[in-house]
Order: C-alpha cells, then structure tokens, then sequence
C-alpha cells in the first residue's frame, strides 16, 4: 500500500469518528440543568415568552431535527449565534483559538524539554541515585494539579519577583508579542505534568532499548556511550515518545481550560466557562466540537507519522 492510499484511507476511518465526537457533544450539552429560554429571558418570563425565544433558538424541535440542523450548518462554518452578545459562534472561536493554541503548543515545548533530557539521563543511570531523584521528582509532578502550580508560580514570579506579567493578557490578534510574554508563566503550569509523564515513558523506553543485543554490540564496536544514548538508543524509542506527546497534546488542551481560567486568558478555556454558565449551547457545542476535532485530526498526523518513522507498520 502505498502511502498516499494509506493517507486517504486513515483519513477517511476518522468521518465515523467525528460524527460518534459531534453526537456525543450534542448529546452532552443537553444534559447540563437549566434551560436557555429562562437564561435569556430572565426568572420572570411569561410562558408565552419562554416559548417564544425557545423557537427562535430551535429547541422546540425532536431532538434528532435539532441535531441534523445543527450539524448540517456546522459543516459550512456555522456554528450558530451567541445569544448574548449575537456574535457569531465560529467568530468568537477563530478570536480564541489561537490563544489556546498557542498556549498548548508552549505547554509541549515547556513538556519535551523537561521530560525528554530527563528521561534519557534517568535511562542511562538505572538504578542509580540520579534515576531514584528523577523519577520521583517526574512522581510528584505528576501528583501536582496545573492549577496549583500556576498559583505558585504567579505568586513566586509575578507578585513577588516581578519578572513576568500576571493574570491577564491581550488576544493574539491583537498584540501578537504581549499575548506570547502572558503566555509563559500559564505554559510552564500547563507543560511540568506533560513533562513528568514523558520523563516517565521515556525512561521506560529506553532502558528496554539500553539492554537489548544491538546496543551491546554498538559499545562493543567502541561507540561512545553519548552517541549510542542519544543517538540510536533514542532513535529507536522514538514510537513510545511519539505516542506519549500525541496523548499530550490531547491532555494539554483539555488542562487548557483551567490554566486559562486561573491566569485569566482569552482562549476557548474561559469562553466554555463563561458559556456553561450562561447556559449558551450553540458556543458550548461549537467549541467542544472545535476541540474534539483538534484531539482527532492531531492524533491522525501522530498515526502518519509512525508510518513515517516505521514503515514496517500497516
């Protein structure tokens, strides 16, 4: 099978996924208590009122119509209309999304240069007081909640030190440099449990590689330790750290939406808790939808690669 027809074929398996992905958004969404109609209206709305905004936003309708409509316009980019502020849904989405890119592509970075040199030099000591420092500092990262850890840090390095700026932050589209600068104490929160579990499987990786036949016969050809280490030892636990930072990427971005609450980002984070609880469902689905179609297609490009990477995988 040639690559381009396995690149079609995979990409066409994830339809049925993002279908099962926007049932269950739809489904979910209606589950949470309360009813729009009131939110909008206010306590004291007449019955005939009630039924009123309740036609305009289409949740008079079966369920399946209301799904089938919703659905179908998502497909063109609709989204749906905020009822709160009649801003378009896929509009709010696209002044928030790079936000909440930008801030899980830090988090990645911050997670892979903690938890990639960390897990190799903890391999390469197995056993030894490095590894048993490592690895329990790698445990207790992973025990500590993001939103605990970006308090400390706004304490330590904003409040008390001043280096770095708060809570808060313009949008990327509009100040591209200060929306980066706000952006690195919430990454470094959001990147240190990333960074603990990649040290974790990294490590695991490589001392299952480190023990194997052909590593043996490397250093008994005299290859410097270094370059076995990081060279061909790393090179062949490249599926396991692949695998982890496609999971990564999928646990960054729903960790996103308490790390922007707690520094006060304008991303889809604080835009699905502001519309949880405004009872807003065209923006709550549309953004959970945004977000489960990010986790999907990003774990397609992972599964390309280990084609890439292996080619002896079908």
């Amino acid at each position: 099978m040639t690559f381009l027809k396995m690149f079609g074929t995979r990409l066409l398996s994830i339809i049925p996924t993002l279908i099962l992905a926007s049932l269950i958004v739809f489904m979910l969404q209606r589950l949470i208590p309360g009813d729009p109609a009131n939110a909008i209206a206010g306590e004291y709305a007449t019955p005939e009122r009630l039924a009123e905004i309740r036609g305009e936003l289409g949740i008079d309708k079966p369920l399946w119509l209301q799904y089938l409509s919703w659905i179908g316009n998502a497909l063109t980019g609709n989204l749906g209309v905020s009822f709160m502020t009649g801003q378009s849904v896929t509009s709010l989405i696209a002044e928030r999304l790079p936000v909440t890119i930008l801030l899980t592509t830090f988090g990645l970075i911050v997670g892979v240069v903690i938890g990639l040199p960390t897990g190799v030099y903890a391999a390469s000591r197995a056993g030894g007081r490095l590894d048993r420092i490592l690895t329990s500092a790698a445990t207790l990262g992973l025990a500590l909640p993001n939103f605990w850890v970006g308090m400390i840090l706004i304490l330590v390095f904003s409040i008390t030190l001043g280096w770095l700026p708060g809570p808060g932050g313009p949008l990327f589209s509009s100040d591209p440099l200060g929306s980066i600068q706000s952006m690195l104490l919430p990454a470094v929160a959001l990147g240190l449990v990333g960074g603990a579990e990649i040290c974790r499987q990294v490590r695991s990786a490589m001392i299952e590689d480190l023990g194997s036949d052909h590593v043996r016969t490397l250093r008994a050809k005299g290859l410097p330790g270094m370059q076995v280490l990081w060279h061909h030892a790393l090179k062949n636990s490249s599926l396991p750290f692949l695998t982890i930072v496609g999971l990564q990427i999928s646990r960054l971005l729903s960790a996103s939406v308490v790390v922007e609450t707690v520094f006060g980002l304008s991303g889809l984070g604080t835009l699905i808790v502001t519309a949880t609880n405004q009872r807003e469902y065209m923006v709550v689905q549309g953004v959970v939808l945004v977000m489960a179609v990010l986790v999907v297609f990003t774990n397609f490009i992972v599964d390309m690669l280990y084609r890439v990477l292996d080619p002896r995988i079908k």
